[in-house]
This record gives structure tokens, sequence and C-alpha cells, in this order.
């Protein structure tokens, strides 16, 4: 399948390093996303874009998230800077709610993690909706892949506050 990411690189120089548990949620992200996504570059006018798999760097540069995308062959295929304002909010409940959940795991019965968990889904399926939005006309991701993509722009984020 063409349509996919093939490879992801976060770049995170000169951020401050993350903690534990957001490495393992990076880590299981970048897993998860390589495993099973969607990703295509429509068309732009008569342009067409070079086909995929694509080799995915994300970074933030100046408070901006950039997104470069290359071919497996290294071609370029496109670089898309997305403002991380219409992220702000949802990265803040969702780094609370992670926070609360982390705990939970910690102390709590098997009922109220649950509970905890599911406001985490809720939320990152709106980050997943956010991100849809500012790719639309750049790229098309399923809400899945969207999903796994919002948790390495929080990890990014976290160290780039």
């Amino acid at each position: 399948m063409t349509n996919r990411i093939s490879h992801i690189e976060i770049d995170d120089s000169g951020l401050p390093a993350p903690t534990p548990e957001i490495e393992q949620e990076r880590k299981v992200a970048v897993f998860d996303l390589l495993e099973d996504n969607s990703f295509a570059l429509p068309a732009r006018g008569d342009k067409v874009p070079p086909e995929g798999p694509y080799r995915l760097t994300l970074a933030i540069r100046e408070r901006r998230l950039v997104m470069d995308v290359t071919t497996e062959d290294d071609q370029k295929a496109g670089e898309f800077h997305l403002s991380l304002g219409p992220f702000r909010q949802v990265v803040k409940d969702y780094f609370m709610i992670c926070e609360s959940y982390f705990d939970a795991v910690k102390k709590l019965p098997p009922s109220q993690i649950e509970t905890i968990d599911m406001a985490r889904r809720g939320i990152h399926d709106e980050g997943g909706r956010v991100l849809q939005e500012r790719l639309d006309g750049k790229a098309i991701v399923d809400i899945d892949t969207a999903r796994r993509l919002f948790t390495l722009i929080c990890v990014l984020h976290f160290g780039g506050q």
C-alpha cells in the first residue's frame, strides 16, 4: 500500500527530555502508527504529489508544528507548518487527563481507571479531529492515524511549550 507512513522521526532537538510516561506514550504511538495508518497527499491544482509510502519528520520550529514529508527514496513530497494555537487547549486537557490516568493506575480500582480512560480517549479523539481539520487540503489521514499523530504532537508540545 502506498498511502501510508513507513517511517517516522521526531525531531525534538533543543527541547527538554520527556518524562518516562511521555516517552512511553511516544513509543506506543510510533509503533501503532507504523503498524496501521492511512496517509495520502492530495493533488494541488495540476501538481500531482509523489506516491508513498512516506517518511514523516515532526518538529516544532518557531512555535509551529512542522511536518516534513518525503518519499522512501528521499524525494521531497511536502512540508506543512501548522500553528499550535488550535491545539493548545486540547493538548492541555490531554496532559491533565493523562496525569490523572497515570496516577489512577497506581492506586484506584479498575472501574475508576476505566472512567478516566474513557475521558482520555474522548480528548484524544478531539485532538485527532483538530489535526484532520488543520491538515485539510494538505494531507488525508483517517481518524486513527490522526489520533496517533496527535499523541506525537503532544509529546513535542510537552517540550516546546
